[in-house]
């Protein structure tokens, strides 16, 4: 799917290009991102983002601050997307992947989307609160989830949202 540039209040959402490859493997090895996001090369980097066509790039001030991945599955009886996202910490405790998500639900909800999930690692506490503040809720515990750096395998937490608990849309700024 072809995503468009969506933009926000501080930050706009636009597909990727060749020259975030560099910026984009820059913020995956930070300490405080990879702890999440275990494992990215140039070459993951490139097939997961720059070439898959899910991602866009979360732009601010002209900078390349992290990518926010869209994944809607379609089949009318489970219709839904998945987002996934990653910050450059410089960006954290600002609320930009709050409004990063904000746009993208917004522009999803009036393209006829109603549901949305996330899955972020069950000790990443400072998303989790993020996204309990935008409003997502806790369905459960995915087990053994994601493999971590050590081979071990941590749980994920699955969240979800949906369009009526966001009559007016998703506004980042609450919470």
């Amino acid at each position: 799917m072809a995503w468009p540039v969506l933009s926000g209040e501080r930050m706009m959402l636009r597909p990727p290009a060749d020259s975030d490859a560099g910026p984009l493997l820059g913020i995956l090895t930070e300490p405080e991102v990879s702890k999440w996001w275990v494992g990215y090369t140039a070459d993951r980097v490139r097939d997961e983002i720059t070439e898959s066509g899910n991602a866009l790039i979360m732009e601010i001030g002209g900078h390349c601050a992290g990518a926010l991945f869209l994944y809607p599955h379609e089949d009318a009886e489970y219709e839904h997307v998945v987002i996934h996202l990653f910050l450059g910490a410089h960006w954290y405790r600002q609320r930009y992947g709050a409004e990063a998500l904000a746009i993208a639900i917004n522009h999803l909800v009036a393209q006829g989307h109603h549901r949305f999930t996330l899955d972020p690692n069950v000790h990443n506490e400072p998303a989790i609160r993020s996204y309990e503040r935008l409003g997502f809720g806790r369905v459960g515990v995915l087990r053994q989830y994601q493999l971590r750096h050590d081979g071990s395998w941590e749980d994920g937490l699955l969240m979800d949202l949906v369009a009526s608990d966001i009559p007016n849309g998703l506004d980042w700024r609450s919470g």
